[in-house]
C-alpha cells in the first residue's frame, strides 16, 4: 500500500553530525533556539529556526525569515558542513534513551500514498503552520525534518532490522539531553528490497510531523503544475520520513493546565466535578489507570474517577476526550482547544512536577495529568478515519533534525 524509496542523502559531513543536528523547529521556542545556538555556527537551527539570526522584533513569518533560511542552507553547503551521499539509499535510525532502543527505517514517501490514505493522519493541520513549513521547504527546495511514521509489526519485520543494525554506524553519537543517535547507510541492493517488500503491503501511520508531511505534499503538488515536464519520478513527489515498528514506540501523556476556574471559587469547582466522578485525594500526579484523572488543585492532587461509562466512537472514549467533553468544555468554559488562550499543553518527559509548579506559581489555576493515549488507539482512530483532539500523544524521544535532508527540484528559473 505505501511505497519506500531510497534518495540521496545530504548529511554532516564527517564528525559534525552532533554539532549540526537540533531537536525539531516546533519543540523549542525561538528564545530557546537563540539560546542552544549561541556560539555554533553550525547549529541546524541556523536553517530550522532562521529567525534566531534576525531582530527579535521581527514577525516569525516575515519573507526575510524565509530568505535568512536560504542563505544559511546554501552556506551550509558552501563550507562543506552538510554533503551529498555518493549515491541513493536508505538509512536506519536508532534513538536510546534510559535504557530503551528503536530503530526506523529512513527514507522517501509518496505524495501520492499520503492523498490516497494509505499513509493515514490522526490530527487536523493548522493552515498557518503549514503555511509556513511550505514557504520554508519552497524557499530551500529541501525537506529537512522527518515525518515520524509506523507500521505495525507482526514479527516478519525483525529479521530485516536484526540484518541492517549489523551495518557500521556512520554517525553515533549522545545529545546533550542524553538520548544517543546512531545513523547507518542502507546501501545493499538485497537489503533495500526487501524493506521495500515488507512495507509496500501495510499501511503507515503518522505519528508525529503531520504538518510536514501536508506542506511537503502542497508543494510537490504546486511543482507538478509548474513542470510541464513532469514525469512523476521527480523528488518532490517525496518526502523525508522514518519508518518504525509499532512496537517500539512509547507515547507519553498530553497533560492540560487552565489559567482560570471560569469564574467559580474552587470549592464551587470541585462540588461542579462531583456531579461526575469520585474525587478523593491521591498521594501522587499519575493515574493509576485509563479512564482516570489526576487534578493538582489548591495545593493537593485528586484523584478524579469517573462515575459514568464513556459513550460514542473511538475518538470520544479517549481519555482527552472524555475530559474535554465532561469537565474543560462544560465545566470550564473551554469549547475550543485549539485556539482558547486559557488552556495550555505540557507534554513529555514534563511530568506531574512540572504541573505543580506552573499552579504554585500563579500562572495557572488547576492542571490535569492524563494516562498516555495507548498506540492502539491512535491506530484504531486512524483506520476509522478520525481525528484525535489537538495534543494528544507525544513521542519521546524526539527525533533530530539536519542528520539526513532530502532535496527537491528547483523550479525552473529559481536560484
Amino acid at each position: 500500500m505505501a511505497k519506500i524509496r531510497e534518495f540521496t542523502g545530504l548529511r554532516p559531513a564527517d564528525g559534525l553530525a552532533a554539532q549540526v543536528a537540533e531537536l525539531p523547529y516546533d519543540v523549542v521556542s525561538s528564545e530557546e533556539a537563540r539560546a542552544i545556538a549561541a556560539g555554533r555556527p553550525h547549529s541546524f537551527f541556523h536553517i530550522s529556526k532562521p529567525e534566531i539570526d534576525l531582530s527579535e522584533d521581527v514577525s516569525l513569518y516575515d519573507d526575510s525569515v524565509y530568505v535568512r533560511a536560504q542563505e544559511n542552507f546554501e552556506r551550509f553547503i558552501e563550507e562543506g558542513v552538510l554533503r551529498p551521499d555518493d549515491e541513493p539509499g536508505l538509512y536506519l535510525y536508532t534513538l536510546v534513551m534510559g535504557g530503551r532502543e528503536q530503530t526506523g527505517l529512513v527514507g522517501c514517501l509518496d505524495i501520492d500514498d499520503y492523498l490516497s490514505d494509505r499513509i493515514k493522519k490522526h490530527e487536523l493541520t493548522r493552515e498557518d503552520k503549514e503555511r509556513d513549513r511550505m514557504r520554508h521547504l519552497d524557499r530551500l527546495s529541501a525537506q529537512i525534518g522527518l515525518v515520524f511514521t509506523f507500521y505495525r509489526e507482526d514479527g516478519s519485520g525483525q529479521p530485516l532490522f536484526k540484518r541492517a543494525l549489523q551495518v557500521v554506524p556512520e554517525v553515533d553519537y549522545i545529545a546533550a539531553d542524553g538520548v544517543r543517535h546512531v545513523l547507518r547507510r542502507v546501501r545493499d541492493r538485497g537489503l533495500i528490497d526487501s524493506f521495500k517488500a515488507l512495507l509496500e503491503p501495510l499501511p503507515l501511520y503518522i505519528a508525529d510531523g503531520h504538518h510536514r508531511a501536508a506542506s511537503a505534499v502542497k508543494v510537490g503538488l504546486e511543482r507538478r503544475k509548474a513542470n510541464p515536464n513532469h514525469t512523476g519520478e521527480e523528488e518532490y513527489n517525496r518526502f523525508l520520513a522514518v519508518v518504525f515498528p509499532h512496537d517500539q514506540l512509547e507515547i507519553l501523556p498530553y497533560n492540560r493546565v487552565v489559567r482560570d476556574l471560569n469564574g467559580m471559587s474552587a470549592d464551587s469547582f470541585l462540588t461542579e466535578l462531583g456531579r461526575l466522578y469520585e474525587i478523593e485525594e491521591a498521594a501522587s500526579g499519575k493515574p493509576p489507570k485509563a479512564g482516570m484523572f489526576c487534578m493538582f488543585l489548591k495545593g493537593r492532587w485528586f484523584l478524579l474517577s469517573p462515575g459514568f461509562s464513556p459513550q460514542g466512537d473511538v475518538v470520544a472514549r479517549l481519555d482527552v476526550s472524555v475530559l474535554q467533553n465532561t469537565v474543560l468544555g462544560p465545566i470550564l468554559g473551554i469549547q475550543d482547544p485549539r485556539k482558547d488562550a486559557r488552556i495550555d499543553f505540557v507534554g513529555g518527559l514534563r511530568g506531574p512536577g512540572e504541573l505543580e509548579r506552573l499552579v504554585r506559581d500563579g500562572e495557572f489555576a488547576v492542571a490535569f495529568s492524563l494516562h498516555p493515549t495507548a498506540i492502539g488507539e491512535l491506530i484504531d482512530v486512524a483506520d476509522k478515519g478520525g481525528l484525535m483532539p489537538p495534543k494528544s500523544t507525544w513521542f519521546e524521544p524526539k527525533l533530530r533534525s539536519g542528520l539526513v535532508i532530502h532535496e527537491i527540484e528547483r523550479p525552473a528559473g529559481r536560484r
